[in-house]
């Protein structure tokens, strides 16, 4: 049962059936209600209709004993007003819900002519004319025996002034078998109905829910070869249609090809990394064997300088690793044009101008960026480097220009990818292992700025960072 209502289309078959039918039951009881209501008020109507054609009996003078009561089959009683059946159906055996539940008629117990009106009793109907008929009718429900027939009845009350009688009350019903037939049949059609429209309804969204969700099948059964396959390269297929799980195809497609560019890079820096370390490794490994065969021969600063070498791209290939893990940077605020003095200072060749600006974030991160661009801008430069920190809107802009051969267009955001030099005959030792400028740029986006390249004044290259104001 859990299984069976794990899926999206039982829960979906499910929902539109109970929705249905908690619709289909409100209204059949809004219409039942009704339908009840306005036969009450047509038997109402149809009981006040035969009590006014009684009364306007009485009021012409019509005798207790001639006046026809039998004509509808209707339960009549005429009270008066000492409360006294005067006149009744005949064949009545019983009766209830009116004044008085006698069925056989008694002679007047003395009347008054209807002229000893009490001015402290009552309301219209008890000021009346002699001849006249109440305007207002009071309905109840009861129930009455014909005949040996016993049915519910609808009543209607209504008084009438007849000279020498007094007051006159006639009590006359409508039958409700038309009211209870009509809404036991419409019960009846529901209880069969209703069932047979909730299997439809279940059936046709079941058909429905299945043919919406074929694609999402789709979708995942290649999400599963893929991640059986462990190819990235694939892509689910996309419905012909402009609807949410075309959408989703398509976000899904996005994402393997993020992931697919993702795990290249992520392959393709291993394998960069392995060749940059092979290098240091294997040329201190050489240096230290033929210092261990001819002590005489050592060459310490060779040693040393591999080691330096190899301890920067350690740190660099550390750096960048966490950076790709999402490391989030400190949210400490510092004093930009005094850490960039920091990095500048006993640089040969390099001016700085700056003024002072706030900026929130990791300073040791952002020093080794004002490094890695000082650095490049010192193996490139002629001359001179000239490093400017000033404020621009609500951001801290950094420039850091050098009078060199600068970079070509086609390769300005190509020199920020790793390990990538553009002199492919230059040394390491003089090139380094090209992580400086993508290390810069990884921490400048981290940081929530950016880094760009562009040509100097001077005809070299200009790099410049821009970061948000603490």
């Amino acid at each position: 049962m859990r299984r069976l209502f794990g899926s999206v289309r039982s829960r979906a078959t499910l929902g539109a059936t109970l929705v249905v039918a908690v619709a289909l039951v409100a209204a059949g009881t809004a219409v039942l209600l009704s339908l009840r209501s306005n036969l009450i008020d047509q038997a109402g109507t149809q009981a006040e209709r035969i009590a006014r054609n009684v009364a306007a009996d009485l009021a012409a003078g019509t005798a207790y004993g001639d006046l026809k009561l039998d004509d509808d089959e209707q339960p009549v009683q005429v009270v008066d007003e000492n409360g006294t059946l005067v006149a009744a159906t005949e064949d009545m055996q019983a009766i209830s819900g009116t004044g008085t539940t006698e069925v056989q008629p008694q002679a007047p117990t003395g009347g008054t002519g209807g002229e000893d009106t009490d001015d402290d009793e009552g309301d219209d109907d008890s000021a009346l004319e002699p001849g006249e008929i109440g305007d207002q009718s009071t309905l109840t429900n009861g129930s009455a025996t014909i005949d040996g027939a016993s049915a519910d009845y609808r009543f209607a009350e209504l008084t009438v002034e007849v000279p020498d009688k007094g007051t006159l009350t006639v009590y006359a019903g409508a039958s409700l078998d038309a009211e209870q037939g009509a809404v036991s049949t419409a019960t009846t059609v529901m209880l069969i109905g209703f069932p047979l429209l909730l299997g439809v309804v279940a059936a046709v969204t079941w058909l429905v829910t299945r043919r919406a969700l074929r694609p999402v099948e789709g979708i995942r059964g290649e999400m599963a070869a893929i991640t059986a396959s462990e190819d990235l390269a694939r892509r689910v297929p996309v419905p012909d249609t402009h609807d949410e799980i075309a959408r989703l195809a398509r976000t899904t497609n996005e994402t393997l090809a993020a992931l697919e560019t993702s795990v290249e890079r992520q392959r393709r820096f291993v394998a960069d990394a392995s060749h940059e370390l092979r290098s240091p490794i294997a040329s201190l490994r050489t240096q230290l064997e033929v210092a261990a065969a001819h002590p005489e021969l050592l060459d310490l600063d060779g040693a040393v300088e591999d080691t330096v070498r190899l301890q920067h791209l350690a740190a660099d290939l550390l750096l960048l690793a966490r950076l790709d893990a999402g490391e989030r940077p400190n949210d400490v605020r510092f004093d930009l044009a005094a850490l960039v003095g920091e990095q500048a200072d006993g640089r040969a060749g390099v001016t700085v101008e700056a003024e002072a600006v706030d900026v929130a974030g990791s300073r040791g991160q952002l020093g080794r960026v004002f490094a890695n661009l000082l650095d490049n801008a010192q193996r490139h430069t002629r001359s001179a480097v000239t490093v400017t920190v000033r404020r621009e809107g609500d951001r801290a802009v950094v420039e850091v220009a050098d009078d060199g051969d600068g970079v070509p267009a086609g390769d300005r955001e190509r020199i920020f990818e790793r390990f990538v030099r553009l002199d492919a005959a230059r040394s390491r030792d003089d090139g380094g292992a090209g992580l400086g400028l993508a290390i810069a740029r990884d921490v400048a986006v981290r940081h929530g700025g950016t880094l760009t390249v562009r040509d100097a004044p001077t005809g070299g290259a200009l790099f410049e960072l821009r970061l948000p104001l603490a």
